[in-house]
């Protein structure tokens, strides 16, 4: 289970894309994208899978979510309707930071969009009050969608429960040269997260030594590579446990483990738990 890189088109006459998303389920969609994403969920509830953590969704569930972190939803039954609701705003990070940038205003703004690195959730009153402000921009001309957003993300960027789901970015951070550097490393990781990682290969790919490599991952992600791979490894395992369906051992080995102890090892040292106690934590 790799998550794709989906691709969000921003419209010509437009800073951000806000979505009305109605539909009879929600599907499970394992994905990525470089942009932002807020998300608030009407009429619903489910499962909700950020980066490696799943959690469960309800009526007003709002979740911000940062560049390239894996999410999806999965919807599980509506509320008083037929159809379950999703408010989607994308936005690109050089066109919030430059605004955060150029506005000693917004500067309450910067932690928000750090928290987002892991998927950023929040305090009832500020869910409440954001939620409010999103629905009133559905039919509300551009640029008073505009300003709009700039008010949303104020609201739940001086929220006081500000809260991270996963448990660790993903995105790298540093300068502009090191995240070009690790750029192919990073996809390189996502798409073969299961396979034995080969540190000479991800070395080539970065253009340096294989200990150049090491110390520049561990500056840019504030993680080991094995430790990061670990993570991703988690997160796929999360995500297949709490849908069901497939046998534990066979979970670890689609998620990369060969051995059923070192499974169960690595997924109580990040979880705090077993798989076996994971799952039942969602299905029973």
């Amino acid at each position: 289970m790799r998550p794709w890189r989906e691709t969000v088109v921003m419209p010509a006459d437009r800073s951000w894309l806000l979505f009305d998303r109605q539909l009879p389920a929600f599907p499970f969609n394992w994905h990525h994208h470089p942009e932002f994403e807020l998300t608030l969920t009407l009429g619903s509830t489910g499962l909700r899978f950020m980066g490696d953590h799943v959690g469960r969704y309800g009526e007003g569930d709002l979740v911000l979510v940062g560049p390239h972190l894996p999410h999806a939803w999965q919807s599980g039954a509506t509320l008083g309707g037929p159809l379950h609701r999703a408010l989607v705003c994308w936005f690109t990070a050089d066109w919030i930071e430059a605004l955060v940038a150029g506005s000693p205003e917004l500067r309450p703004m910067r932690r928000l969009l750090e928290t987002a690195q892991r998927g950023a959730v929040f305090g009832e009153p500020a869910r409440q009050r954001a939620a409010a402000q999103l629905l009133a921009l559905v039919e509300a001309p551009a640029w008073r969608q505009w300003l709009g957003l700039i008010e949303v993300l104020m609201t739940l960027a001086e929220d006081p429960a500000l809260d991270t789901l996963a448990s660790g970015p993903i995105a790298p951070q540093g300068t502009a040269r090191e995240r070009d550097r690790l750029a192919a490393v990073m996809a390189w990781l996502d798409a073969h997260h299961a396979e034995p990682v080969d540190l000479a290969h991800l070395a080539g790919l970065a253009h340096v030594s294989v200990s150049q490599l090491q110390r520049l991952f561990r500056r840019a992600t504030r993680l080991s590579i094995s430790a990061y791979v670990a993570q991703r490894r988690i997160g796929h395992a999360c995500a297949l446990l709490a849908q069901g369906g497939l046998p534990v051992a066979a979970v670890g080995v689609r998620a990369g483990y060969r051995e059923p102890a070192h499974f169960t090892r690595q997924f109580r040292a990040l979880k705090g738990c077993t798989p076996s106690q994971y799952r039942r934590a969602f299905v029973g």
